[in-house]
């Protein structure tokens, strides 16, 4: 069956009257709590992800998938009227977007981000779908030591990616793999570092770990700052609506953002953050209006949130067809397949080819969905934007807590949860990357077996780990990936620190 098939048969089962709600669903809620300010993409997922517990895996993981693509698109609302990014990836959306706003033209600035994202969503996820398949052919020739190498390639990723230093990225990463190492041994048997603890013996939930490192590290965090004056939230002026000069600068720049952004989302050093950087760099050199930039350009909403979009689309390529996570919410919704038992990757697309066409599927929904709903619902988004910062990082924490509690009643989960959500503080107060530490506690497993099962294989002899022209060309990737986030981030921002500076003079 070729791609087309898969995708029509997808849609026979996202279109089913119970997926349909699901979905809808999760598009609602990930738009609900991802408008909230200071709360990004990879802290919605993390902290809805028990919501989806004891639902079926197909309409779990469309769920999964709405409150993604949700609070992807809730972020925009945050930056524009607030100034107040959930995430790297908003900062550039909120230099025009919120100037936009300043002036009274925070209605179009919202209409041009929610139509971009919805235009950037579904090239995006048609991408995927004809990409998927060709990535997937390469990936099932595969053996240990190209899995292992993969794995190494995912780690570096990671590390390198997140944070402003790759060396705290690393310690973050070993802090996982060091966490992945509680449980039973999956070759021998033995008990490792459970402390006598009988519920350590399976190891530690991700789930666990994802909520309280990214929810009750964050609320910890926040709270710690002390007592700080609300941003005052901009009333939308006048209509909501863009107009026909507002369209005529803004379908290009749409375009655009989605042709920078996917390709770097795809890549394993790439990133969202990235993406929107080059696009905002790209907007103010093609754009005929470059005086306006720094002042409330509205190509530099639409460019730079479509190439947001478009990345988070992109991170999907590798997470689905490798397993492979290359941002935080990618590494969150790795966990979510694994609470299914379900591993993301080229056997994935064989053993269970419904579900992974019906996510895909879904995806297309869920942005229709989310146009629908954004546009005409924006002045009740605007509503959760006056919500007391105590109440909302109050609420945090209750939902956080009783949400583990219900997927997992035990003192000594509580404690986990505790103690990570202490940890998760501790790093943000020091600057220490979260993402890797639960990549390193997905992953690790995984590379550790896939390690000793090639060196089982090669009787002891670590050269068999280079020998094949795959695994070697994923180390060598691994090497480079070391290198290329830091030098594509600092010719990104600096490209747009310089021409902000620029435009201020």
């Amino acid at each position: 069956m070729d791609t087309f098939g898969f995708l029509l048969q997808g849609l026979g089962t996202a279109l089913d009257p119970m997926m349909l709600l699901y979905a809808l669903i999760g598009v609602t809620l990930g738009t609900a709590v991802g408008v909230l300010p200071g709360i990004g993409p990879a802290l919605t997922v993390a902290l809805l992800l028990p919501v989806t517990y004891g639902l079926d895996p197909a309409g779990s993981l469309i769920m999964f998938a709405g409150i993604y693509y949700g609070g992807m698109y809730g972020g925009s609302t945050t930056s524009i009227l607030l100034n107040t990014p959930g995430e790297s990836a908003s900062i550039v959306t909120a230099l025009e977007g919120n100037k936009m706003a300043r002036a009274g033209r925070g209605g179009p600035a919202l209409a041009t981000a929610a139509i971009g994202s919805f235009v950037a969503g579904l090239l995006a996820t048609l991408a995927l779908a004809f990409l998927a398949p060709h990535v997937v052919k390469l990936a099932l020739v595969f053996g240990p030591r190209e899995y292992f190498a993969l794995m190494m390639l995912a780690f570096v990723t990671v590390s390198a990616a997140f944070g402003e230093s790759t060396l705290k990225g690393l310690t973050s990463l070993f802090i996982g793999l060091a966490l992945a190492l509680v449980g039973i041994d999956q070759l021998t048997g033995q008990a490792r570092l459970s402390f006598g603890v009988p519920q350590l013996l399976d190891g530690i939930e991700v789930t666990t770990l994802a909520v309280a490192m990214f929810a009750l590290g964050e609320a910890l965090f926040v709270a710690a700052q002390g007592p700080q004056a609300d941003a005052g939230v901009l009333a939308v002026k006048g209509s909501v609506r863009m107009t026909a000069a507002d369209w005529s600068r803004s379908w290009k720049s749409w375009l655009r953002g989605t042709a920078i952004g996917f390709p770097i989302g795809s890549m394993p050093a790439g990133g969202a953050d990235i993406a929107s950087f080059l696009s905002y760099a790209t907007e103010r050199k093609m754009s005929k209006h470059p005086e306006e930039f720094g002042h409330g350009a509205i190509e530099g909403v639409a460019g730079p949130e479509a190439a947001n979009n478009a990345a988070a689309a992109g991170t999907l390529v590798p997470l689905l067809t490798l397993g492979l996570p290359t941002t935080a919410t990618a590494a969150i919704m790795l966990a979510g397949f694994q609470q299914f038992g379900l591993q993301p990757g080229p056997l994935l697309f064989i053993s269970a080819p419904q579900l992974v066409w019906g996510l895909i599927a879904s995806l297309l929904i869920a942005n229709v969905m989310l146009v629908v709903l954004n546009l005409p619902l924006i002045r009740f988004w605007i509503l959760l934007l006056r919500i007391p910062t105590p109440w909302l990082y109050g609420g945090i924490l209750v939902f956080a807590t009783l949400g583990t509690l219900g997927v997992n009643p035990s003192p000594v989960e509580l404690t986990m949860l505790v103690l990570f959500g202490l940890l998760g503080y501790l790093m943000r107060l020091y600057g220490y990357p979260i993402a890797p530490v639960v990549v390193g506690l997905i992953l690790g497993p995984m590379a550790e077996q896939q390690l000793r099962r090639a060196l089982a294989i090669s009787q002891g002899d670590p050269v068999t780990l280079v020998q094949s022209p795959v695994a070697a060309f994923l180390l060598g990737l691994a090497a480079l990936a070391l290198i290329l986030p830091m030098v594509m981030r600092a010719r990104g921002k600096g490209q747009v620190l310089s021409q902000v500076a620029g435009s201020d003079d």
